[in-house]
């Protein structure tokens, strides 16, 4: 199916060390390029002091939204070997940050392709991979009298109410699988008085 996806089911570290230079790999999944955005960020004021804070991430089902970057390291040796590693476990929704510390011998373009990749490797391995699918949102009105059957009809596994307001004039936002979020509309705009939201 189109709309399914593999991720990390929460953040993992990793680490690879080579002639004296130390390299820290953090995987963490995200929902967006913000969100991975923000991660990098986080782990450039945290370790201001490394030489190199190179990433990589990768978001949605489709895996068409990705970049790298080499943080000052030469082209291609940092941000390209961690996006691959991404690319071979067939992972999105995640981005990945590499700390450098410099250990005073240079390793040359191959030798930091390879430490760049094995940290990287490392971080994801020490994750446990899961399957997860792509969620639309849909957000409706509803009087309160048909309460019984909103609840009944967005009781499904596959439903995460994200916010609800119960009033006179009742609100509600879920979550569901993409796939099945046209059917459950449906059930929705059967029941009298409910609109849904834009």
């Amino acid at each position: 199916m189109g709309d399914t996806f593999y991720t990390l089911e929460a953040p993992a570290e990793g680490w690879y060390k080579e002639k004296m230079s130390k390299f820290l790999a953090f995987a963490v999944p995200v929902d967006s390029a913000a969100e991975a955005k923000e991660v990098i960020s986080s782990f450039q004021k945290k370790y201001h002091d490394a030489r190199h804070v190179c990433w990589a991430y990768m978001i949605g089902a489709a895996r068409t939204e990705f970049l790298s970057n080499d943080n000052g390291e030469p082209s291609g040796t940092a941000g390209k070997p961690i996006l691959g590693q991404i690319n071979s476990f067939n992972l999105t929704n995640i981005v990945i940050v590499v700390v450098r510390y410099f250990g005073g011998i240079k390793l040359g373009t191959s030798g930091l392709i390879v430490a760049y990749r094995e940290a990287a490797r490392e971080a994801i391995a020490a994750g446990t991979v899961i399957e997860c699918h792509e969620q639309a949102t849909i957000g409706f009105t509803f009087p309160y009298l048909v309460m019984n059957d909103v609840m009944k009809a967005v009781k499904d596994p596959e439903v995460k109410i994200v916010d609800q307001i119960f009033d006179n004039a009742c609100e509600m936002t879920i979550k569901i699988r993409a796939d099945l979020a046209g059917a459950m509309t449906a059930r929705l705009c059967g029941i009298d008085g409910v609109s849904l939201r834009d």
